[in-house]
């Protein structure tokens, strides 16, 4: 277990739209050199760098032409090199996004693949035997190459996915077991594009789509998990201080697989979504734990949070995310005091968290967007960041219609210059809170977490993280529970008072007490 996990504060920087330093309109890597000191600033000493692969751009960059060059509009791949060396002056650790399942269809590996010819590559992909056999149930791209036969895609039509094997054969002809030397071949190139970029001085990767390597797989995902147990042997014997965090959502089972954490994520019914983005399926109410009508439940979360965290004590981690480029951001849910709370939360909580760009000024959720690069429902996540009152809000000097994407142009729109003269900011109240962190290690990521007071459909909800306890209401309500613990507060979202073995707890507040 890399040791630097243990206070490690992620920042999710969405390269194209973070800081253009050419005047084109597009973010690059130059420009967040420019900007490492304001992540310094915020109390981030990591950061995961969403996709820079040369890629055709039809999924945002999830779409690699070449695992081994930077794109052009981003740099070069010295560019990258010296982001990497610069952070690390810094004190900032740098995760580049990996993306293990599919590739462009304008790979080279592909396009070797596709050709009626037989050659290295042609198991490197998930073909048919022929052009007429289409099997419903996958979904699989027709008629439209050199070769007889028809390849899997794992989502948009210019990802096909590549070959790790089949758990459950159905179409022995043409689905190979993953022990198959084609399969093998695939993990092995998996594990030196990881070489080649943690040679150069990357400190890891965030694994896009991590459990979906193996084809015919449900539950547990056995096969899956062993191909990352072997990668994570890999790192062990040859980069032991580099991470992998997984997009999962299943942290029991991620780990147990060798990811050093997991992230939680916005899905049905489970504990992130209802802890902060919950609605009424039929009215559109907000039920989540932080919504501040008190119609949340706790113990929902809990039920699920307590028993992955049984699971993964002492393998990993999970990690909280304040949200990431494929949700609308926190401010389409909740208003400026409530995500105070959940910035609050998340960066008191056990596990590595993540703070993604322009949440920490509260940025807008830019709905209606015309989609960009495959964006669609997630393109108003992925607008540009908000520095200041120049033009453009400080991201580019290009003229508007150049854009990545517009900026929000409305009279209130939040930047980073407006928020660090507001005491009362988002900005101000989460490097405080960000600070308390670092500052003690009960508040890190291998602190305990112990349940003081949690009550089905009540508030406040209370825990405890070593010498520290902290009490949360989130509803517009004063809130009151029983308490029989004396501290000092030593940080505090609105107000709450402790005596007669009560806490009496303010209206949207949150107190953090060291005993």
């Amino acid at each position: 277990m890399p040791n630097w996990l243990k206070d490690a504060v992620f920042y999710e920087i969405y390269p194209q739209t973070f800081c253009d330093s050419n005047g084109d309109g597009i973010g690059d890597i130059n420009g967040i050199i420019s900007k490492l000191d304001y992540v310094q600033s915020l109390g981030c000493n990591a950061i995961w760098l969403n996709p820079v692969y040369d890629s055709p751009f039809m999924d945002a960059g999830y779409d690699v032409r070449n695992y081994y060059q930077v794109a052009e509009r981003y740099g070069t791949n010295e560019d990258l090199k010296r982001l990497f060396e610069i952070a690390h002056e810094k004190g900032i650790r740098i995760l580049l996004d990996l993306v293990p399942g599919h590739t462009s269809d304008q790979n080279e590996w592909f396009l070797k693949s596709k050709q009626a010819e037989k050659n290295e590559f042609s198991g490197r992909y998930i073909w048919t035997d022929c052009v007429w056999e289409a099997p419903p149930q996958y979904r699989l791209l027709c008629g439209i190459t050199p070769r007889d036969g028809n390849y899997m895609v794992n989502y948009f039509s210019s990802q096909p996915a590549l070959n790790y094997g089949f758990n459950k054969i159905t179409h022995p002809s043409w689905q190979k077991k993953t022990d198959d030397p084609d399969c093998i071949a695939t993990v092995e190139a998996l594990k030196d594009i990881m070489r080649f970029w943690l040679k150069m001085g990357c400190d890891g990767f965030r694994v896009d789509m991590a459990d979906s390597l193996v084809k015919g797989e449900d539950g547990e995902k056995p096969e899956t998990c062993k191909i990352w147990k072997n990668v994570r042997a890999m790192l062990d014997k040859e980069f032991p201080e580099a991470a992998i965090i997984s997009e999962w959502c299943n942290p029991k089972v991620s780990i147990n697989a060798g990811f050093h954490s997991d992230f939680y994520l916005d899905h049905d019914n489970n504990g992130y979504r209802i802890l902060f983005r919950e609605k009424d399926g039929k009215t559109g109410e907000c039920k989540a734990v932080f919504g501040k009508n008190g119609k949340g439940d706790i113990t929902k979360f809990l039920d699920e949070y307590l028993d992955d965290l049984k699971g993964t004590k002492g393998k990993g981690y999970i990690s909280f995310i304040t949200c990431n480029h494929d949700m609308p951001r926190v401010t389409a849910y909740l208003d400026k005091q409530a995500i105070k709370l959940v910035n609050a939360f998340i960066f008191t909580m056990p596990g590595v968290p993540f703070l993604y760009y322009g949440d920490e000024i509260g940025m807008r959720f830019m709905d209606g967007l015309t989609s960009k690069e495959g964006g669609f429902s997630r393109t108003g996540t992925r607008t540009p960041m908000q520095w200041n009152g120049s033009v453009n809000c400080g991201f580019s000097s290009a003229p508007a219609e150049k854009l990545y994407l517009p900026v929000d142009t409305s009279e209130n729109a939040v930047t980073v210059e407006k928020c660090e003269k507001d005491p009362d900011s988002i900005l101000n109240t989460l490097r405080k809170v960000i600070d308390l962190r670092h500052s003690n290690e009960d508040l890190q990521s291998d602190g305990d977490f112990e349940v003081v007071y949690s009550e089905k459909n009540t508030y406040p909800f209370i825990f405890k993280r070593g010498n520290f306890i902290i009490a949360v209401n989130p509803t517009e309500k004063i809130q009151t529970a029983p308490f029989t613990y004396s501290g000092k507060t030593v940080f505090a979202i609105g107000s709450a008072e402790a005596k007669s073995s009560q806490l009496t707890m303010q209206p949207q507040s949150l107190v953090v007490m060291k005993l």
